[in-house]
C-alpha cells in the first residue's frame, strides 16, 4: 500500500497567487489566492487523507484576505481624506 500523500495543486496555486498578490499582480493574484485557497481546503478535506497542503492553502488565504483588508482600508482612508477636505472647503 502506498502511503505517500500528494500535495494539492490548488493549495500551491493559492500560496503562489497570494505572494503574487503582494508583488506583481495585486488585484488578480489576491482574488485567485482566496478562491483557490477555499477550493483547496475543501478538496483536501474531501480527499480522505490522500491530499496534503492545508498549510499552503491557509497561507494563500491569509495573504489574500490580508491584502483585501489593506485594499479596503486604503480606499476608506482615501475617501475619508477627500471627504474631509471637501468638508473643510465648504467652511470657507
Amino acid at each position: 500500500m502506498n502511503s505517500t500523500r500528494q500535495t494539492s495543486s490548488l493549495a500551491i496555486t493559492s500560496l503562489v497567487s497570494g505572494i503574487l498578490g503582494w508583488t506583481l499582480l495585486p488585484f488578480l493574484g489576491t482574488l485567485v489566492a482566496i478562491v483557490t485557497g477555499h477550493m483547496a481546503r475543501k478538496e483536501i478535506r474531501n480527499s480522505g487523507g490522500r491530499l496534503d497542503g492545508d498549510g499552503l492553502a491557509i497561507g494563500g488565504l491569509i495573504l489574500g484576505w490580508l491584502a483585501t483588508a489593506l485594499w479596503v482600508a486604503g480606499v476608506l482612508v482615501v475617501f475619508l481624506f477627500l471627504g474631509g477636505m471637501a468638508w473643510l472647503a465648504t467652511l470657507n
